[in-house]
């Protein structure tokens, strides 16, 4: 069986402002690395076999600051990248609250089959072994939707730097 830790990114600067991130890169607040190196201390004991990332610098960032004490490289992966918001990307959160959806916008349908191809993708390239994968907000819920079988709303958000174990 193949143990999947599954983390969100540490808290960035368009979290704290309220910014629809989506795909963007973004930036790690000083917290988000303090929140990062905390769950590096909290699992620096853990046998983790390896450290897979998004490839976008706020999850990459936070991977790396975990993965620091095991010696191991961190592995990007789009797969684990966040929902594609098109043009609502870069937007004041509170002020989409009642805006009509564009068809830019990543569908969930298309973000469960991301999601499904992530967990065959450990599956079968990490048997039997303990991997840490950090990635974003709505990608997790949606890879633990996916896991569970239930639909999306009910799995509960994570907080920054959260880890959620899956036993695949």
């Amino acid at each position: 069986m193949t143990t999947l830790y599954l983390v969100r990114h540490g808290e960035t600067e368009d979290n704290v402002n309220k910014i629809m991130q989506g795909q963007t890169q973004g930036r790690l607040t000083e917290n988000g690395r303090e929140q990062a190196r905390v769950l590096s201390l909290q699992m620096q004991d853990e046998k983790i076999d390896a450290f897979l990332s998004s490839d976008l610098r706020r999850s990459f960032e936070t991977c790396e600051i975990i993965a620091r004490p095991h010696g191991l490289p961190v592995v990007s992966t789009p797969l684990l990248r966040e929902r594609d918001w098109g043009s609502f990307t870069g937007r004041y959160i509170p002020d989409l609250q009642d805006a009509p959806w564009t068809d830019d916008i990543e569908t969930m349908g298309e973000m469960r089959e991301r999601a499904s191809r992530f967990l065959q993708f450990v599956r079968r390239e990490y048997p039997d072994k303990k991997v840490l994968a950090v990635g974003h907000g709505i990608i997790n819920k949606v890879i633990q939707s996916v896991f569970f079988r239930k639909p999306v709303h009910e799995v509960e958000r994570m907080m920054n730097c959260e880890v959620r174990i899956l036993n695949l």
